[in-house]
């Protein structure tokens, strides 16, 4: 039963699955994983290509890589299984299938692993992950309104993350945070998030490094009348992050987010007369606008 949930889940999100992945990005990413494997069956190529095959067909993969490939399903199969959203397994499966084919080029012609390397440098440095654009209730801070913010009500409880938009694991984040925020928003409950890439000053105010050692990104942050109360993965005495899973179940049971939904109700039915969460304020709507349109 579970698997045909699944496979009806899979079929009924299949065309945005298939828009989704009909980027730039994706099909670069796809055709530079295959490209060993084109160059190795590929008809009038393949002949003129070195072998450690007994039978010297050089249009078929030698023991040697075989192991390789091999080793390399084992490795994607490892890190997919602390992958929570499509995206990263997609980019878990791209990362080291790139790895692999630099490996294989090299030691099949040291000239064919130098063109594939600089064919990899050229696209990390020119092509980008597509950003999260779907719906959600997130304001988007500055280094100029952050404090203000977090200050201005006691009453409302602000969950902020706080991201850089070249660290992959905060874009495979992004569409998880952005569900919660439309599930939790409300008058006394927000979301919001800042760019502490762009905004350096924000990282030494409220001690979160950038750096890619300390693995702190994204952290998640729980403030109260503009005190921080809990933050996500904590930092040891060494200054690097502790080891946690940012899928939404850890979050929801971690940050009390039902408890706090349903006490953050009553602040909105004090000042909507509902218990409906409320959709986003003129400035969050703004701040979501400028995100979209940068």
């Amino acid at each position: 039963m579970g698997l045909i949930t699944g496979l009806c889940t899979f079929l009924y999100h299949l065309p945005q699955i298939y828009k989704w992945l009909l980027k730039p990005y994706y099909i670069t990413s796809f055709f530079m994983t295959i490209a060993f494997l084109v160059v190795r069956k590929a008809p009038g190529l393949c002949e003129h290509l070195a072998t450690q095959r007994e039978d010297g067909n050089s249009c078929d993969f030698d023991w040697r890589e075989l192991e390789i490939l091999m080793f390399l399903s084992a490795i994607v199969m490892m890190k997919n299984r602390r992958a929570i959203t499509l995206d990263q397994h997609i980019g878990n499966l791209f990362l080291f299938s790139k790895v692999a084919n630099v490996i294989l080029f090299f030691r099949l012609d040291v000239r064919l692993g130098i063109l594939y390397l600089a064919l990899c440098v050229a696209f990390v440095m020119t092509c980008k992950p597509p950003i999260y654009m779907g719906p959600e209730y997130i304001t988007y801070f500055s280094d100029k309104t952050i404090d203000e913010e977090l200050q201005r009500d006691s009453r409302i409880t602000w969950i902020v993350e706080f991201y850089a938009n070249w660290s992959s694991d905060c874009q495979s984040f992004a569409p998880v945070f952005a569900d919660l925020s439309l599930k939790y928003n409300c008058a006394g409950l927000r979301f919001a998030k800042v760019d502490i890439g762009r905004y350096g000053d924000i990282s030494q105010r409220y001690g979160v490094s950038t750096s890619p050692l300390a693995k702190q990104l994204p952290t998640l942050a729980l403030y109260q009348g503009g005190r921080e109360m809990m933050r996500r993965p904590m930092v040891d005495n060494k200054g690097r992050a502790v080891s946690w899973t940012f899928n939404e179940e850890n979050i929801i049971r971690e940050f009390n987010l039902n408890e706090l939904f349903q006490k953050s109700k009553k602040l909105s039915k004090g000042r909507e007369g509902s218990d409906e969460p409320q959709p986003e304020t003129d400035d969050q709507q703004q701040s979501t606008e400028t995100k979209k349109e940068k």
